[in-house]
């Protein structure tokens, strides 16, 4: 009995979810360079950060436990991370507006809105494994 592997613990990957995200800005940022420029670029890169980083930090503190034995943890954790990532949207939006604003707006909240996005998609993107 020692011997015995556990099962194999069910997680959501939301690696595609992200790189779906990534993807999109990375689209946002070749449309609005090749319509306004370098300046229509630089604000869907920073539109797309504003979405991109909280998405990163709450998948990464969100996703860090697993199982049963940990299950108010786990709702602990999300709930923490969800706070976080909007504690993180919030000083971002301030930091740009405050320090390096975008040159064209409208570039800026596309991308933002384009990679908010993709969440809608989430239910086709993140597959959960499959135990053995």
């Amino acid at each position: 009995m020692a011997n015995q592997k556990p099962a194999a613990i069910r997680r959501p990957i939301v690696v595609r979810l992200l790189v779906v995200q990534i993807a999109v800005v990375v689209l946002m940022i070749g449309v609005s360079g090749w319509t306004h420029g370098a300046s229509g670029a630089l604000s869907s890169l920073k539109g797309g950060l504003v979405c991109l980083l909280p998405g990163f930090y709450f998948a990464w503190r969100a996703f860090r436990l697993q199982g049963a034995r940990h299950a108010r943890q786990i709702m602990t954790n999300f709930y923490r991370a969800e706070a976080g990532k909007f504690g993180l949207t919030v000083a971002l939006f301030i930091l740009i507006f405050a320090a390096v604003p975008p040159s064209n707006p409208a570039y800026f909240f596309g991308a933002y809105v384009a990679a908010l996005g993709v969440h809608w998609l989430s239910p086709l993107l993140v597959k959960r494994t499959t135990s053995p």
